[in-house]
């Protein structure tokens, strides 16, 4: 059996959750249908399906299997469409990892009107706060903010943003502002294990002013500190495009500006050592000049 047909067919069967129906779309009897994932399970040596009287459901192995699937026919197609003559045009999926925040402040917006503009491709974004190995996950593209590793890969610099120290009005009016770093220590502190807020804040260029901090409120989510900062709690600090929306709407103050650390970079990066596929250069063009553009991102640059 021709393993790019059973692949199609296993998609479809997991997407529509039904051999019968699988068997319609593709206009295939349902043993066919049933020998393809048959064919497939036993060259993968692993249970794709799980089959009841009622449902059928993927397995943890072949929700794997069918991402790997999508990501290999979508670059079939795209070298089909390449050996044509029509590289130049974005096909297939594509697929995105972000830090939550930015991804959805940022990326979905812009990604949804890639998709607009390119009605027969298909997104995936992956919103994570840790770095995603953009190769063993399967990442087309993924937006890092920081200094970047030796990684092998190819970036886009799109912008820069800076740590800033920040609190509500209400919070000022009540506990004033620090005029020095080493005046935190008699602040309440919003902290997040994710990224994690050290017992150690640095300030400066150079950062040799170091001060500790022992915060108050820690939460995993950095929505949920920048909220409690928005509430009044207490000081956060966080990057300065995630309160951007605040500080110009006046819901959020900045302190110890003259302290800050230098901006760290935006960039969009993608696996090296490859040719870009149409869909990624496509898609970086498309969102570098829409970061570009926004003074949230470009502002420290």
């Amino acid at each position: 059996m021709d393993r790019w047909q059973a692949m199609k067919v296993f998609i479809r069967v997991a997407d529509c959750g039904s051999f019968a129906q699988a068997g319609r779309d593709l206009r295939m009897s349902p043993p066919a249908v049933t020998r393809a994932i048959a064919f497939l399970e036993e060259i993968t040596g692993a249970r794709l399906l799980t089959r009841t009287t009622r449902s059928v459901k993927l397995t943890e192995a072949g929700d794997r299997y069918m991402r790997d699937c999508r990501r290999i026919l979508d670059d079939l197609a795209e070298a089909d469409a390449a050996a044509g003559g029509a590289y130049a045009t974005p096909t297939g999926t594509l697929t995105i990892t972000a830090p939550v925040l930015f991804g959805k402040m940022f990326v979905m917006p812009i990604l949804m009107a890639f998709l607009d503009e390119n009605p027969g491709m298909r997104g995936q974004v992956l919103l994570l706060d840790r770095v995603v190995n953009v190769i063993e996950e399967g990442m087309d593209l993924a937006v890092r903010i920081g200094h970047l590793a030796d990684s092998g890969l190819s970036a886009v610099r799109v912008g820069a943003v800076k740590q800033l120290v920040c609190a509500a009005p209400s919070y000022f009016a009540t506990h004033g502002r620090p005029e020095k770093p080493t005046d935190l220590s008699a602040h309440r502190i919003i902290g997040t294990t994710n990224p994690p807020t050290t017992h150690e804040w640095r300030f400066g260029l150079t950062e040799k002013i170091a001060v500790a901090v022992s915060p108050s409120l820690l939460t995993n989510a950095t929505d949920a500190a920048l909220q409690a900062a928005l509430d009044g709690w207490g000081l956060a600090r966080l990057l300065s495009y995630q309160i951007s929306p605040a500080l110009a709407a006046g819901q959020l103050e900045t302190v110890l500006d003259d302290y800050a650390k230098n901006p760290v970079p935006i960039h969009l990066v993608h696996p090296e050592g490859r040719r870009a596929s149409a869909k990624v250069r496509a898609f970086i063009d498309f969102a570098a000049e829409r970061l570009r553009a926004n003074p949230a991102v470009r502002k420290y640059e």
